[in-house]
Parts: structure tokens; sequence; C-alpha cells
């Protein structure tokens, strides 16, 4: 019955993963249709993440009461609502209306699962976890560029993939029996941990800009490559649509790699070889040749793969079994702060300066996440030189 669930946790993470690059896939064409900016593509963006902010701060609170079963399946079942909305939206407010359920079924699913998995499988099991979010994130890319030649819209694209969130929320729901035989059903031994509380833990403030740091790097990567490869590249729209989910695939791969490899090295060392990749990644994206700034996001997202896994499954070992539930909730909401606040601002530099600082903005982001996780490994190790 463990091994049936954690299929179907994979499953849920496709599901998690399918709506996240649509948007940016998507926004060079729909911009012009429903007359909008460059830029409003982060106030959506923005919009989705707030709603994961406040989900996942309160999903300590509705997992201990409902469970992870439940919270996911009725977090899938909303962001299926949502992306149906977007399907038969006309303007520009309209999506910003059902952005709101999505970015509020998003961040609970997200904080569920990854405790989960954290606490009862091994890295090995989160790696591929995320692998599967990758599945999602790097299909959906193909479903709206092939919407988008079939000269159907991009309102095909995100409805089609809303047919496959519905899909998967019926098979949710018929599978929660599995969680409560597994002893997955409630979370009673969860921590009520406040963000003010969890501030004063020693380490908590760096995985928290490290989290911020990861996902303002990986949501404008997502979000704004399309746009990147039109506007600085010279690509046509489809074949950047095509090519931005390179970045996403890239991460795939890795992640499933990674769990060939994560027991064995440590989630350290699988963190710090990922951000330096993502670092010379970047630095491939800056040579001014497209075949090789292509190959660059590609190797950005192979360095990004094992960096958000790793830091989620040392949470138990990092803070705690017993806060890890309250912990992760936080984690999610850090770093969909970054998702929040960073892509919009970088939106307002594509449309006021130049959409060519892409590389460099990214840049900034990898170093700081480099910093912040060799903060938190020394604190983490002080910690426990002094207990030993």
């Amino acid at each position: 019955m463990i091994s049936l669930l954690l299929a179907i946790i994979y499953m849920a993470f496709i599901s998690l993963g399918l709506p996240d690059s649509l948007l940016g896939s998507a926004w060079p064409v729909m911009r012009l249709e429903l007359g909008a900016p460059i830029s409003y593509a982060g106030i959506i963006s923005m919009i989705i993440s707030v709603g994961t902010i406040v989900s996942s701060l309160l999903s300590n609170r509705l997992i201990h009461k409902l469970g992870p079963g439940l919270v996911t399946a009725a977090s899938v079942g909303m962001t299926a609502a949502a992306l149906f909305g977007f399907s038969v939206s006309g303007s520009f407010a309209l999506l910003c209306l059902w952005a709101v359920p999505y970015g509020l079924g998003a961040g609970a699913v997200d904080a569920a699962l990854n405790n989960y998995v954290a606490v009862h499988y091994s890295s090995r099991q989160m790696s591929w976890l995320h692998a599967f979010w990758g599945v999602g994130v790097t299909i959906s890319p193909y479903i709206m560029s092939s919407c988008l030649t079939g000269g159907l819209g991009w309102q095909a694209g995100y409805r089609n993939v809303s047919i496959l969130q519905v899909i998967l929320t019926v098979i949710l729901f018929a599978a929660l029996p599995l969680w409560k035989r597994s002893g997955g059903g409630s979370e009673e031994d969860a921590a009520e941990v406040t963000l003010k509380k969890a501030i004063k833990i020693p380490g908590v403030p760096f995985v928290m800009l490290a989290f911020l740091s990861f996902c303002a790097l990986e949501t404008t990567a997502g979000l704004w490559a399309s746009s990147y490869l039109v506007g600085a590249r010279g690509i046509d729209a489809e074949t950047a649509a095509q090519f931005t989910a390179l970045f996403y695939m890239g991460e795939t791969v890795g992640r499933i790699a990674n769990g060939f490899i994560a027991d064995r090295f440590g989630d350290r060392n699988m963190i710090r070889v990922g951000i330096v990749l993502t670092l010379v990644g970047i630095g491939m994206v800056l040579v001014p040749i497209n075949t090789v700034a292509l190959a660059g996001l590609v190797v950005v997202g192979l360095g990004a793969a094992p960096v958000y896994p790793c830091i989620i499954h040392a949470t138990p070992y990092n803070f705690g079994t017993e806060n890890s539930q309250a912990l992760v909730g936080i984690q999610m909401a850090s770093a969909y702060t970054g998702s929040t606040l960073m892509p919009p601002l970088f939106g307002l530099i594509a449309q006021h300066i130049s959409v060519g600082l892409y590389p460099f903005y990214l840049l900034i982001f990898a170093a700081l996440m480099l910093v912040m996780t060799e903060l938190l490994n020394r604190t983490v190790s002080g910690r426990n030189s002094r207990t030993e």
C-alpha cells in the first residue's frame, strides 16, 4: 500500500507542475490578444504566488485537521477549476481573478506532499517526487505550443491542461483510503510553529532566504525565457515556447539522475554541485550565440534540479522532525515570496530597460542562494557539534 501511495503522490506532483509553465509559454501571444503590456505577466504570477504564500502558512493547521490526503485532493481540484477559468477568460482582469484559487490550491498541496515525503522517504524519493513536478511542467509548454501552432489559441492550451487536472483530482479522491492505511491520515504530532517563533530558530532565516532565491531564479527563468528568446534573441514565439520547455526538461532529467546518487553523496553535496552548475548555465546564456544560450537554459535546469528537493529533504535533520511540517510550510511561503516579488520586478526591468538583462538577473539569485545554503550548513554543523 505504501508503494501505491507513493505512486499517487508522484501523480499529484505532476498535477502541481502542469500549470506552472503555461503562462510563460503563452504570454507572448496572450498579451497581444488581450492588449496587455509585457510586464503584466508578472502581475498574474504575483497573484498566484500570494495565494501560495497564504495557503503555505496555513498548511500546518489544515493538514493537522484534515490530513495530507484530503488537502492534496481538494487543492488539485481547486487548480483544475482555476485553469478552466483561465481558458474562458477574455480579459486581463478575469485572469487575475482566476489566479487567486490557483495560488491557494498550489501552496497547500506543495507543503503537504513535501513534508510527507521528507519524513517518510529517502532523498532518492524526494528527488524523484520533484522530477515528476518537472514532468508536468515540461509537458505543458508542448501542449501550449501545439495549440498555438495548430491555430487553436492559448485558451485551448489551458483547457486541455484543466481536463488533465480534473482526471488527477478524481484519482486523488479515490485514493484517500491509502493515506489512512499508511498512517498518513493525520498529523497530530506536528508542532505549532509560528513565523515569529520560527525565525528565532538558528538557521531558519538562512533557509528562508535560500528558498526565496531559488524560486526567484526558477520562476523568473521559466516565466521570462520565451520573452527573452523572442525579444533579445529574435526567435519566433512558437519556437521560443518549445525551447522554454528545455529549462524544465533539464530540471526533470537532473532530478531523475539525482535520485540515483542523492543518498550516496548526501543532500549538502548535491546542493553545492547544483548551484555551481546553475552558475555555469547562466554564463552560457550570456554567450551571444543562440545555440549556446539554449544549451545554457538546459544546464541551468540541470543545476537547479537537486537544490530544492535536497533542501526540503534535509528539513527534519536541520530543524527536527517535530517541527518539519511547520518549517516546510514556512519554507514554501518563503519560496513563493521569491515567486511573488521577483518575476514582476524583472517584468518592469524588461519593459523599461531591456529584456536582455534576463541572465544577469538570474545570476544575482544564484549567488545569493550559494551564500545562504553555506551559512545554513555552518549553523547546523555548529549546533550538532555542541550537542554531541
